[in-house]
């Protein structure tokens, strides 16, 4: 396979599956944890790797190493592995879902950047889902029908518990202490916000087509998905939270052995759920209006990016986030009508809240 963000928590349990299922891995590509990259090369072997700042090749132990977006594009048309891993953060992964599509491979998708922004121009019959709410509506779908509405869970984040009107004094440390789990501080801002469920309903939108789709919070991620049925039946997908599961599935069609310790029903007691409220969540306003045009969900990835970035410099407040990603989506009231559009639309939006005060 060729695995795209192998240091970051999708990649390192990426491949703790390739080696239980021995395959091959191909591509090693990473961001800027190079240390960790040369101990993957040296027990994957892999063909070609790519690091994402030149500077860093002259520390990679490979001979065959490249660099950038221009280095990820060639080594997927290079490598003969039909699978794509795609792991990448943000939008910097949907040139890679691009070329892979191009290149008529299957996409393994952990970059739900790639359909935010573009789904609209993608073909979403070659790509398996790997977030663990897509997952689990992907499951649940299997031989059921008809639905009425598709329900994906969010934990919460950082701030579920904390009173209204501490918000405004959020810090970036305060906004990385996950109730629930350990990940990468852009995912972990964007689950404070709900930012990131926004972002997986939209992907949830492409992935599988037109319909009534919503989130609620389960403040033990142990149900990841809902399904509603016309019949008045619900069923949930209940799984202990660990990405080894549908990382699994997205490399081995015909998984016959256990993945993960099954949810013991009785430790868990009980179970909480809460609405996802606009007053704690700011940007759950744009939800009904971006789901009903979501080619627009362009303008909210830009937008949300380099306002996180703003917010990690202490430039701007944590509601402020919410706050800019909302005045950009009422700025820009056209959608692309193109893929070159949407590239050209990320740089407007990105200048556009640069600007702001």
């Amino acid at each position: 396979m060729i695995l795209l963000g192998s240091t970051g928590s999708i990649g390192v349990n990426a491949l703790l599956i390739a080696e239980r299922f021995k395959l091959h891995v191909e591509v090693l590509a990473c961001g800027k944890n190079i240390a960790l990259l040369n101990e993957q090369i040296e027990k994957f072997s892999p063909k070609i790797v790519v690091v994402q700042d030149c500077k860093d090749i002259l520390h990679v132990r490979h001979s065959h190493v490249l660099c950038g977006e221009e280095g990820i594009v060639e080594a997927i048309r290079e490598a003969k592995s039909n699978l794509v891993v795609n792991a990448i953060v943000g939008f910097a992964g949907l040139r890679a879902t691009l070329e892979a599509l191009a290149c008529k491979k299957k996409i393994a998708l952990a970059n739900k950047e790639s359909l935010v922004a573009g789904g609209a121009f993608i073909d979403t019959s070659h790509i398996q889902p790997i977030d663990s709410e897509h997952f689990g509506l992907w499951y649940l779908l299997q031989g059921k029908s008809p639905v009425s509405r598709m329900i994906i869970t969010a934990s919460g984040g950082s701030f579920r518990d904390w009173p209204l009107e501490k918000l405004k004094t959020a810090s970036l440390s305060d906004a990385l202490k996950h109730p629930n789990w350990s990940m990468g501080r852009k995912i972990t801002i964007d689950s404070a916000s709900m930012v990131n469920k926004l972002f997986e309903l939209l992907e949830a939108r492409w992935l599988f087509g037109e319909g009534q789709y919503d989130a609620v919070i389960e403040t033990k991620s142990l149900i990841h998905a809902l399904i509603d049925f016309t019949d008045g039946s619900t069923t949930a997908h209940f799984a202990n939270a660990d990405m080894k599961l549908p990382i699994a599935h997205a490399l081995n069609k015909e998984l016959n052995e256990t993945i993960l310790k099954p949810v013991n029903l009785l430790e868990i007691g009980s179970l909480e759920f809460r609405e996802i409220s606009k007053e704690r969540y700011l940007i759950w306003e744009l939800k009904d209006d971006i789901l009903q045009n979501p080619n627009r969900g362009v303008i909210i990835n830009a937008a949300n990016e380099v306002a996180i970035e703003q917010f990690i410099i202490g430039k701007i407040g944590f509601l402020q986030i919410s706050e800019r990603i909302i005045k950009a989506y009422e700025h820009f009231d056209s959608e692309p009508e193109s893929i070159d559009a949407v590239f050209a639309m990320d740089d407007e939006v990105r200048q556009f809240v640069r600007t702001l005060s």
